[in-house]
């Protein structure tokens, strides 16, 4: 009868040792580590992948991008920023509580168009402020003084590299300072800028087809024929075949 019970006992046993070989195959030390190190990677993934889509903070779209001033001024420096930093720009930036304005360390009538205009149509290419105001109101201002026609037409030839590259440039933003530029000057000078509205038209030709510029450049298309006069509308016609005439 004993014999008979130790038997049984025997075979529970090892059928309950043979047992748990087969389900068990890594020892609980090393599975407990195992769980550990795939969990701390898991979070690791998940936390750097947070980090990626992190949505925009609203005030980046409420703030312009400014330059920084504990920055290395010299380090990776435009043109424009570089001239201005040294004085080469006889302006300073004012800023106001409602809005900013320049402040002419040479009356704007005295000047020089050579080289000084040429550089701010250089600077409408910037993308961080105060660069990208300094350049735009500069122009502007230069432009608004007596005689700046007969001054600005004979440095059309050199005005006209800059103001393309801005009309070409990828950021929308300054695609729109150079328009702007461009019906300015249009004004100014007239049927004097014809001779150099195909290498303007190009751009322009490419952001029409664009819905969001589509109204703005046609405006702008319009007073550039209207400045240009006559000889004007040809040209737009070339290089933007539906266009139609202001005049009809």
């Amino acid at each position: 009868m004993s014999t008979s019970k130790s038997g049984s006992a025997q075979s529970r046993t090892s059928s309950l040792g043979s047992a748990g070989s087969r389900s068990s195959t890594t020892p609980p030390s090393s599975a407990g580590k195992t769980n550990s190190g795939r969990a701390r990677k898991t979070a690791t993934a998940s936390g750097s992948g947070a980090k990626q889509a992190l949505p925009p903070k609203p005030s980046d779209r409420l703030n312009p991008k400014t330059v920084d001033p504990f920055a290395n001024s010299s380090k990776g420096q435009s043109a424009f920023a570089s001239v201005y930093a040294n004085g080469g720009v006889p302006c300073r930036l004012i800023h106001g509580s409602v809005k900013h304005k320049l402040a002419w360390d040479t009356p704007p009538e005295q000047v020089p168009f050579d080289p000084v205009l040429v550089t701010l149509a250089e600077g409408l290419k910037e993308t961080v402020h105060p660069y990208t105001f300094v350049s735009c109101m500069g122009f502007r201002e230069l432009l608004d003084t007596p005689q700046a026609s007969q001054k600005a037409t004979p440095m059309l030839p050199k005005l006209a590299p800059p103001l393309r590259a801005a009309l070409g440039h990828t950021d929308s933003s300054v695609f729109e300072r150079g328009m702007d530029g461009l019906l300015q000057l249009s004004a100014v000078v007239g049927p004097a800028l014809n001779p150099y509205l195909k290498t303007f038209l190009m751009a322009l030709s490419k952001r029409i087809m664009e819905k969001k510029f589509k109204e703005k450049v046609t405006e702008s298309l319009q007073i550039l024929e209207q400045n240009g006069g006559k000889d004007a509308l040809p040209i737009i016609k070339s290089k933007v075949p539906t266009y139609c005439s202001v005049s009809g």
